[in-house]
Order: structure tokens, then sequence, then C-alpha cells
């Protein structure tokens, strides 16, 4: 298992012999719903890929509809033809832009690749009432080598019904609380629960990226926690699992 740490919520993931794309935003700008008012993010330092400079991928995997993790300009410069699996809001995105191979998977459902290549959606964050988003389970259907993602906010009590132990985990560790939602991206205490409940043997976070925005929104959004506490609170939790902090475009072969 390789894993490639992007920007944000930007990976690849290269599990099964297979190059995962996963939540890309490659391209600048950001904005939200489409009102630069409200959000617009850019990237400090170049982005570690390009839609031109990605290595082959196989399949893109597409965690919420969500402009930061389910971005148009970005989309718009891949290929199309690319297979898709995403979350149903994100499904339509990808259909409207003219993709031809998606996969709508709802909580718990499953969707194989090729038989080498198991991807669940697990219960993820409920971003509005009756809209819950995925998380992702893939398995190494060979060696048996599992990764769980979340870039949000897991459904704790929904995951540990089905998920025993993984062997890595990718979450946030660095919370956030948005006016009248509450708290929809999970910081140190929450992912150390995470942690609790799937025992994995190495920790990455995510949902961080050297980046400036503007707008609304960032002035109102609240952050909580930090790297350091959640390091903290894992050692003197007696987990073995191991933090890893890969920098942007860095990759860490497991």
């Amino acid at each position: 298992m390789k894993l490639t740490r992007i920007d944000l919520n930007s990976w690849i993931f290269h599990l099964a012999d297979k190059t995962i794309l996963v939540d890309p935003w490659l391209v600048d700008p950001l904005v939200f719903y489409g009102q630069p008012w409200l959000f617009t993010a850019y990237h400090n330092t170049p982005v570690a890929f390009t839609p031109d400079t990605l290595p082959p991928i196989d399949l893109l995997l597409i965690s919420q509809g969500l402009d930061d993790h389910c971005h148009k300009p970005t989309l718009e410069r891949l290929d199309r033809t690319i297979p898709a699996i995403a979350s149903p809001t994100a499904a339509k995105v990808l259909s409207s832009l003219g993709y031809t191979n998606i996969t709508s998977l709802a909580n718990w459902q499953e969707f194989n690749y090729q038989e080498k290549l198991q991807i669940t959606a697990v219960p993820g964050a409920e971003i509005q009432p009756g809209q819950e988003e995925n998380g992702y389970l893939l398995k190494d259907l060979t060696s048996g080598e599992t990764l769980y993602y979340e870039p949000h906010l897991p459904n704790l009590e929904k995951v540990k019904q089905k998920i025993e132990t993984v062997d890595v985990a990718i979450a946030p560790v660095i919370g956030q609380i948005f006016p009248f939602l509450g708290q929809i991206i999970i910081g140190p205490s929450g992912a150390l629960s995470l942690a609790q409940a799937l025992k994995p043997r190495f920790f990455l976070p995510t949902t961080m990226g050297d980046i400036r925005a503007t707008g609304i929104l960032p002035m109102l959004v609240r952050s909580i926690g930090s790297i350091a506490e959640f390091r903290h609170l894992l050692t003197n939790s007696g987990l073995t699992t191991q933090l890893l902090e890969p920098e942007p475009g860095q990759t860490l072969e497991i």
C-alpha cells in the first residue's frame, strides 16, 4: 500500500495494484456553491500534481458532493472515462460533467473492482438533514490490507457495528465548527475515539492544507485542536497506532 498526500482532502491511494485518485482539488480556485463571496480558496504553494502531471489513474473516489471534495474545475480536466465511485450527491455532479462510468454507493453498499479491490461506502458526515455523505473502507482482496478514509465526521456508532479493525485510518484531527451546523469535522478527541474503535496500525491526518481562504464562511468557522494535541492523546491512550504525517506531495509506503 502506498499513500500520497496531495493537499486538503486530496490523496492518491495505491492499493491492490490500483491507483485511486481521491477527492481531487488540483485547479484553483475552490469556490463553494459557485458563490465567491461565501468561500473562495487558493493553494499558497503550487499543488503537487496538476491534471496533466497525475500518474495513470485506475479509479476516481469521491466522498461528497461538496465543492472541496467534488471540485468541478478539476474534474472537468480529467479523463471522463475513468471509472468513478461516488456518494449519491457526488455521482450527480459527475454525471452532469459527462463522466461515463459512475458507480453511486450509498451507506454499506459495496463495489468490487476486477475482483482485486473492494470498496465499501461507510456512513459519514450528515451535511444536512437526510444527506449523509460517505466515508470508505478499501480492502485489497489478495493481501487483506484495509484502509479507512473519512474526511469529515464519521457516524462512529454505525461504523463500529460493521468494522472491527483496519490497517490504516485517514481522518481529520483538527476539528471545525460551523455556524448553525455545529461541528462537522472531528477534532483530536473524536479522532482518538475513532482510533480506539478501529485500532489502526497507522493513522494519517487529512483535511489540512496550506491554503488561503476569503469570504464570509472562513470568518465564521472555528477550528479546534491540533496535531500536537492528537499526538499527545494517542501517546497516552495505550494504543499501538503510529501517527504518520506526510507532507504535501510525499508518498508513504505502508
